[in-house]
């Protein structure tokens, strides 16, 4: 699933594109939708929360989308070809002037007053690329979470919106904690957040998702499974870890990294 500076960055483009254009043509290719015209609209703005991407048009409504696990949105200009799937695999098509843009394999897309948008996103936890975020907010709802595994919690987004597997697991090893942790015997939690929060602040503008400084290199645990540590040379162990319905991919570093395991 995208981490949330990949969100944040489609936003960015997506509200440099459009925002301020009139819409002369909309195309919604799922049933739900499949009558709806939105042309002549003005698109006020785009903005994201989290891992969800809001797209605000003029008349109080709101295209509200998801990438989950392998939905995107592609920008071209009128004429060009679109390149980002197969045309079935279209499932929105918001067209301005100057540009289309086509949203593939979306399994969210609904579209809802802006007035309701609370009904989205009003269940999620404080949208940590929020420029304004209220840090000491972060820190009391991880902090509540107690006996949950740190791991489990920092990926739950009713917690934390917008934190991904990928910096969950460096924060975690840079802070030398493993997944399993559990909340209340985590050292310095404000300080666990603030350093997660500006790794993936570092990579939102452009999506390189990097944590080592070394774009060829990017990583020093996620995705280094068998690999040895760059710190101490151990190799980094992989298991899974039940995080709400789901379980998760875990990496970690047995040296670097103290706390339990995976039982």
């Amino acid at each position: 699933m995208p981490e949330g500076d990949t969100v944040w960055l489609a936003a960015r483009r997506l509200d440099d594109a459009l925002a301020g254009h009139d819409l002369v043509r909309t195309d919604f290719r799922v049933p739900s939708l499949a009558t709806t015209d939105l042309s002549g609209r003005r698109v006020e703005g785009v903005r994201s929360y989290g891992k969800h991407l809001l797209f605000r048009i003029d008349g109080g409504l709101t295209v509200h989308t998801h990438f989950r696990m392998d939905g995107s949105w592609h920008l071209y200009r009128p004429g060009r070809p679109w390149r980002g799937g197969p045309d079935w695999q279209v499932r929105a098509v918001l067209q301005t002037d100057e540009w289309n843009a086509v949203g593939y394999r979306l399994p969210v897309l609904e579209l809802l007053p802006t007035a309701h948008e609370e009904r989205i996103v009003g269940r999620l936890g404080p949208d940590v690329l929020d420029d304004d975020v209220d840090v000491n907010r972060l820190v009391a709802g991880v902090t509540a979470q107690g006996q949950r595994a740190i791991g489990d919690v920092l990926l739950d987004q009713t917690v934390v919106a917008g934190f991904g597997l990928i910096y969950v697991t460096e924060g975690l090893y840079l802070h030398g904690i493993t997944p399993w942790t559990a909340v209340v015997d985590v050292p310095e939690p404000r300080r666990l957040l603030e350093r997660t929060r500006r790794l993936m602040a570092a990579n939102r503008a452009h999506g390189a998702q990097a944590s080592t400084g070394d774009l060829r290199d990017q990583h020093y645990v996620y995705g280094r499974a068998g690999r040895p540590c760059r710190r101490c040379g151990v190799r980094i162990r992989f298991a899974r870890q039940r995080s709400g319905r789901h379980e998760r991919d875990a990496y970690w570093c047995p040296h670097c990294q103290s706390g339990p395991g995976p039982g």
